[in-house]
């Protein structure tokens, strides 16, 4: 998950009357538990939100007794970005990613290679029929996210363009 859309739970949660929020996506997860002092505690303090980053394994039983909040984990910070925005494609569907039209086939596009709006860059095969993905945008084929006949979720970046 990216550290924005990490802050944009925070706040949520911050926000909200939920004590604790977990959002799983793509074999990760993270926690985000809110701490209230109980009126026993008397320091006034303010509320406090950890986010808690995590492998998911297995399902967690429910806790017996409530646990202790765990101390607040630093986020790294993302990494600089580039000067240049890239656009990404993403998949409009959950199927199985096709380079080419078929086996052997050339693929549709290459690194390095322009393209246009309109033309094909890739096919997703979605319950046996052939979805041909066409690009929204013109630009320069900078990354292909996802290797040939590789499944892919909805959502998923198959590619990023430059714009030209």
């Amino acid at each position: 998950m990216r550290e924005e859309e990490i802050r944009r739970l925070i706040r949520i949660v911050e926000e909200s009357n939920i004590a604790e929020l977990e959002v799983r996506r793509w074999g990760r997860s993270v926690r985000i538990r809110k701490f209230i002092p109980s009126p026993t505690d008397g320091d006034g303090a303010t509320t406090v939100v950890h986010a808690i980053p995590q492998q998911v394994a297995a399902p967690v039983p429910p806790a017996v007794a409530e646990p202790k909040p765990a101390p607040p984990v630093e986020v790294p910070s993302a990494p600089p970005k580039p000067a240049v925005q890239l656009i990404e494609i993403r998949s409009p569907m959950v199927g199985t990613f096709y380079r080419a039209p078929a086996p052997g086939a050339e693929p549709y596009v290459q690194v390095g290679d322009i393209v246009s709006p309109g033309q094909v860059l890739c096919i997703i095969e979605a319950m046996k029929l052939m979805n041909e993905i066409e690009s929204e945008v013109s630009g320069r084929i900078v990354e292909i996210c996802v290797e040939n006949a590789q499944p892919v979720e909805y959502n998923q970046v198959l590619f990023r363009l430059e714009p030209v």
